[in-house]
Formats: C-alpha cells, structure tokens, sequence
C-alpha cells in the first residue's frame, strides 16, 4: 500500500477570475496526476501532494458537464449588462453563479490519501457546510437526490445555500463548493440554479439579517473540513 499523505496546502487567490483559477487547479491536478502515473514504476512509491485552495470570483456562471444550456436564462446582450462571464466546464452538475461576498473552495486531493469513496467525499463536502451553518444557528440538510446543502428541504421554503460540482479523475479531485455568505442573490435570477425549479437560493447574510465576516465563516468550514477529512492544513 502506497504511503498516505494526509496534510494539505492551503492557497489563498483571493479575488481570480474563473478561468485563471481553472488553469490554476488543472496545474495542480495534473502534477498529482503525474506523480501517480510515475509511481506505478516506482518500486518505493512518492508522496502525492493535497491541496485547497479559497477564491473569490468576479460574477460568473458555469455549466458543469451534466447541465443544461437553456437553464441559462440570459443571452449574450443580458450577460454584458448584468457584468457575468459564462463558461461551460468539466464538472459534475448543472449550472450555477459564483461572485463577491461567496466562499468558493477547491480542494485538489488524491483521495488515495484518504479514501477512495467519491460519494462519500460529496457526503463529507456537504456535512462540513451543514456543520457550519449549525455553529451559527442555522439548520442545514441535504435533499434526496440533489446534491448541496438546503434550509427548509421538503417544504414550500426549500432553498439552497451550498452548492457542490466536482471532478475526480484517477481519485484526484477538482473543483468543489461555493457556499453563500454575502453572496448577491439577484445574480441567481438570471439562471435555473442547478436545474432546479421551483426552489429557491439562500445566504448566510440573509438568514441571520446581518453580514457576515468572510474570514470567519473560512475559519470555521476549515476546521470541520479538517475533523471530518482528518487532515492537517499547511499555511
């Protein structure tokens, strides 16, 4: 069994464009992705690195893989007024809108570190949100079938505030989750979020009638990413 690298680098990009932070993490992924192919011929096999990196987009939105383009609701003219990039990408799930005031976090893992489970890697993404609005009083939980964090499942007030779309390739990651604090949740007006009709989006800033310290809501998803992943951060 190969060695197990369980400590994690954390990059901070602060406000990226989409792209830029894409090249950033297909960079990093084809690295892990290298050193696992190499390791195949290694009779002493070499640590694959982990990495996590937090960013703030200027206003986008995206279509994973498995999306849907008329869930986008405006065309080209809309999205020059209303300032939002589109970009089609190689995610799993539908569309969504990442923008100021929204934590956005990609975890780059070789999830041989780890396990290799990648439901279970969606499940952790999710309780580690779920266990950060409960440390603010906010009761999060998952929808059957639809992944992400929701307040109110199963009743007319459904409504999301974690969205999640990875892709795992040889057991690395790539991409994750864009959870909302601050987030402009006009911007949602312009999409099908997900998919989904007839559900609503949601912030952190909304529910608790306050804004939110980013750095704070950071701190806390870090340290339950980290209880749940058993892992430790390098800064």
């Amino acid at each position: 069994m190969a060695p197990q690298n369980k400590q994690i680098e954390l990059i901070e990009l602060g406000n990226t464009p989409y792209q830029k932070a894409l090249e950033i993490q297909e960079t990093l992924f084809n690295q892990i992705i290298t050193v696992k192919r190499a390791n195949r011929q290694n009779e002493i096999p070499a640590l694959t690195k982990n990495y996590f990196l937090w960013v703030e987009h200027p206003p986008v939105f995206t279509l994973g893989k498995s999306g849907k383009q008329e869930h986008l609701l405006l065309n080209e003219d809309g999205l020059k007024k209303k300032g939002v990039e589109f970009f089609t990408t190689n995610r799993g799930g539908d569309i969504t809108f990442h923008g100021p005031g929204q934590i956005v976090g990609y975890p780059i893992l070789d999830l041989d570190n780890f396990f290799t489970d990648i439901h279970k890697y969606l499940r952790l993404l999710e309780e580690m949100a779920i266990m950060t609005l409960k440390d603010y009083g906010i009761e999060g939980s998952r929808s059957s079938g639809e992944t992400g964090v929701w307040l109110d499942v199963d009743t007319p007030f459904a409504r999301k505030i974690c969205a999640l779309g990875v892709r795992a390739s040889r057991w690395v990651t790539m991409h994750g989750f864009a959870f909302n604090v601050n987030t402009d949740l006009t911007y949602f007006e312009g999409i099908i979020p997900c998919g989904i009709q007839g559900k609503g989006v949601t912030s952190l800033a909304k529910e608790l009638g306050t804004q939110v310290a980013i750095e704070e809501v950071k701190t806390k998803l870090k340290f339950h990413f980290s209880n749940l992943f058993e892992a430790a951060f390098k800064e």
